[in-house]
């Protein structure tokens, strides 16, 4: 049976070492939880511990040693757990996953992840659901603007915790509750994956234009289409009525476009000025979830007969090899 939300010590797994799990680890350990942390790096999982920080990301936060546990054994944290936060790369996802020799049927999953899984070309509800056998009703998405850097400096940011039952998200609510955390609740699961996924692409979209010395001009009009293509793509995929002016969707669109955290942005900068896809990778040496996105997200439009000029001219940059100049003089004029 299904462990029950009611219970009076919920135990928070965090899966991932990066800069995003980093900061989640910080958002439940603040909201009076403890957190086992699965770093799968040995020597990174004894350094944290020795350290009460990561030393690798967002180094500046340090943990109450009596608030976490860490380990390198998945299985270890799984067991232990009622909630499993996923906070890795869509790339990595399912090898992760695959590790995992314990049924998550009896658990709530938390997708912190932006992307598509690789292996499976789905959201990562449908993959855990498909791949799983996970309930809809336990599996949760953290979606909003919220940079793990501001979310480290403890700047107020605004999430939106959806699952398809609400009192799911609204308890995940209460184990996340900070002073720097306003958070709310939806029950647009698959919207809020997509849109999250959706997001990265645009991002990368206008970072390439960056690059290509578009002005800013320029770019807000790119972002503007990136909202309505965006909102078309979700209403052919899901008849589920939202309203993509909120912060979970714009919100996001717009800090992950324009901020100078937003690695989508960096990696897309580089492709404009002229860096190999293998150049900006090993430049940034952090994952940008466009470009995996970008081939998976392009089919699916095709499949479903969308307009999708930025998507379009995205994966043609970047996996048919076409000139970023010419594929963006082709796309403004297919903007309005």
């Amino acid at each position: 049976m299904p462990l029950s939300l009611s219970s009076p010590k919920n135990e928070i797994a965090i899966i991932g070492s990066g800069s995003w799990a980093t900061a989640l680890v910080k958002v439940f350990t603040d909201a009076r939880n403890h957190v086992h942390w699965y770093v799968r790096d040995l020597d990174e999982a004894c350094a944290i511990r020795l350290k009460n920080r990561n030393p690798s990301y967002l180094s500046e936060i340090k943990f109450k040693p009596q608030k976490f546990t860490v380990t390198s054994d998945v299985n270890e944290v799984v067991k232990a757990c009622n909630w499993i936060v996923l906070a890795i790369p869509s790339a990595f996802l399912d090898a992760t996953l695959q590790k995992i020799n314990v049924s998550i049927k009896d658990k709530y999953i938390v997708s912190g992840v932006k992307g598509i899984v690789s292996e499976s070309k789905c959201i990562v509800g449908d993959h855990l659901h498909q791949n799983f056998d996970l309930p809809w009703d336990q599996f949760l998405v953290i979606a909003g603007p919220s940079h793990a850097e501001e979310v480290a400096l403890e700047r107020l940011s605004y999430l939106t915790l959806a699952c398809a039952k609400k009192s799911n998200a609204v308890e995940l609510k209460k184990l996340m509750h900070t002073k720097y955390i306003h958070a709310k609740t939806s029950k647009d699961v698959v919207g809020m994956e997509y849109a999250e996924t959706l997001k990265n692409i645009f991002a990368l979209a206008v970072g390439i234009a960056h690059g290509l010395n578009y002005g800013d001009n320029f770019q807000s009009v790119l972002l503007s289409n990136a909202l309505r293509e965006m909102n078309r793509f979700l209403k052919r995929l899901s008849g589920t009525r939202r309203n993509v002016n909120q912060s979970a969707y714009l919100g996001d669109l717009l800090v992950t476009g324009y901020s100078t955290f937003s690695r989508n942005r960096r990696f897309g900068n580089m492709i404009g000025r002229g860096y190999t896809i293998k150049g900006a990778q090993l430049e940034m040496n952090m994952i940008a979830e466009g470009y995996y996105a970008a081939l998976p997200i392009y089919e699916r439009a095709q499949q479903l007969q969308i307009k999708s000029p930025i998507i379009d001219a995205v994966y043609q940059i970047l996996y048919q090899q076409k000139s970023p100049k010419k594929s963006f003089r082709k796309l403004t004029k297919e903007l309005d």
